[in-house]
């Protein structure tokens, strides 16, 4: 896989670099990591789903960064591919672990309260901060 198939299937789109939209996005991420972090005690749920939302937003950053944006109907799924496009093998099971939990997130905020454990929640804030500062370091943020 590559950019240009992401293109191609409609999933990414060129874009001109915004770094207002990229400071936003880091801004975002790391108010969500902070914010996951103090509900871990309360709701294992949300704390689950703000560090997804993180790592959502540290990948949109990057896309910014790199004259990307995401495109069509399913932009979560378009960003975990473009995440998964630009880390490759180097961080596999983050970006696994990323995708997981979109799927996740979908689950417990619309069909099924207390899917998620406090050891999930934990795994999910560690990893959003992984990210967040691998892409502090790619875009020198």
């Amino acid at each position: 896989m590559s950019y240009s198939d992401l293109e191609s299937e409609g999933l990414i789109r060129k874009t001109r670099i915004d770094e207002k939209r990229v400071e936003d996005s880091m801004d975002l991420a790391r108010r969500d990591i902070e914010t996951a972090e103090s509900l871990i005690d309360k709701s294992h749920d949300w704390a689950y789903n703000i560090a997804y939302n993180a790592m959502l937003q540290a990948s949109r950053a990057l896309m910014f960064s790199m004259d990307y944006r995401p495109d069509g109907r399913n932009q979560h799924v378009s960003v975990v591919r473009f995440a998964e496009e630009a880390f490759g093998n180097d961080y596999k099971d983050t970006i696994i672990l990323f995708e997981r939990m979109r799927r996740n997130r979908h689950i417990s905020v619309y069909d099924t309260p207390g899917t998620i454990s406090e050891g999930q929640a934990k795994n999910a804030i560690a990893k959003a901060q992984e990210l967040l500062t691998v892409v502090e370091e790619r875009i020198g943020n």
